[in-house]
């Protein structure tokens, strides 16, 4: 996609951080589960988290989603790599690195807020996923806030 003024953006994943990002402690709106798989239709969707509450498996469970398990924002990047080039979402301290190798990144600022780095790491903010999420499925959304 060309963004006048901006550059050309090409993807082929979007990778998603769970917790305070997807969803507040482990769990996943319906509506949310939704969007990625409409996302999911165009794109590979990724969740990677350190699943700190035990719920990624049962959470994303029959979702056409693929789920990367890490320990640490430096492994989160490292994985991420192996998915680029990528659209990153996120909100943490542990995804800054994966935010700033990211096509395109954003900071979802929500319930659980989102740390300065990651916010400084990103392209683009949001106050909730289903905003990103939608950006992602009409490039017109996308162009509206990224042309110069």
């Amino acid at each position: 996609m060309e963004i006048p003024g901006y550059g050309k953006l090409e993807f082929n994943a979007v990778l998603f951080d769970l917790n305070g990002t997807l969803g507040k402690e482990g769990k996943v709106p319906e509506d949310v589960k939704e969007l990625l798989v409409k996302l999911a239709d165009r794109y590979t969707v990724v969740v990677l988290s350190a699943d700190t509450f035990g719920t990624l498996e049962e959470e994303f469970k029959g979702l056409p989603v693929k789920l990367e398990r890490v320990s640490s924002g430096a492994e989160k990047a490292k994985i991420a790599d192996g998915y680029a080039p990528y659209v990153a979402v996120g909100n943490g301290n542990n995804d800054v690195a994966m935010l700033e190798r990211a096509e395109l990144a954003f900071c979802v600022i929500g319930n659980e807020g989102a740390s300065v780095d990651a916010l400084l790491a990103s392209d683009i903010v949001v106050t909730d996923v289903r905003d990103a999420i939608e950006m992602l499925l009409n490039e017109k959304k996308l162009i509206a806030t990224l042309r110069r």
